[in-house]
């Protein structure tokens, strides 16, 4: 898989984590820069972690559902891209709490679709370090952004940023799929 679809998925998980910055970025206005940086590094981190974590899953089980693997790709693919766009017209409301327990629980639901997405990954051609890495770097930059967008324009932003990132998602979900039944 190449960088630019790789960088294509990364943006796309992203998405959970930088709406979630948003709304923090909104509901919060006492969060501190320390607060912030935690967060986004905790976001960029689970990101990068979960991927991996669900390749070495999916590896065991390659051997077992090789010959329909593309189709499974474009259902966990497709499935959290639609998820993603359904979620994105939910009224989200951001608890306000910064402390670490609650940043953690954050930073876990945000990447647990990372983790359905390394399982594919193990179906596919991917080098999972750089896809970690590039997805966990993504996440964070991503996130950032989404720390200084959140004081300035959130309110219109969080709510777009699933329905995009969903998007992106349904898009790689029928670019694998294409891929592979055209050879």
């Amino acid at each position: 898989m190449s960088i630019i679809s790789l960088s294509l998925i990364g943006f796309g998980l992203a998405m959970d984590a930088f709406a979630v910055t948003i709304a923090k970025a909104i509901t919060d206005c006492h969060m501190s820069k320390k607060d912030g940086l935690t967060m986004t590094l905790l976001f960029g981190l689970f990101q990068g972690i979960m991927p991996l974590l669900g390749y070495l899953l999916g590896i065991g089980f390659n051997d077992l559902i090789c010959s329909f693997d593309h189709w499974i790709a474009f259902v966990l693919l497709g499935g959290i891209g639609l998820k993603m766009i359904y979620d994105s017209f939910k009224q989200n409301s951001a608890y306000c709490a910064t402390d670490i327990k609650t940043m953690l629980i954050l930073a876990i639901a945000t990447s647990i679709d990372a983790f359905a997405v390394g399982i594919t990954f193990a179906f596919l051609e991917v080098d999972i370090i750089i896809a970690s890495i590039l997805i966990a770097l993504i996440t964070f930059a991503v996130c950032v952004i989404g720390l200084f967008l959140g004081k300035k324009w959130g309110n219109y932003l969080k709510d777009k940023a699933d329905l995009v990132g969903g998007g992106i998602l349904i898009f790689m979900a029928f670019k694998i799929l294409i891929e592979h039944l055209s050879v």
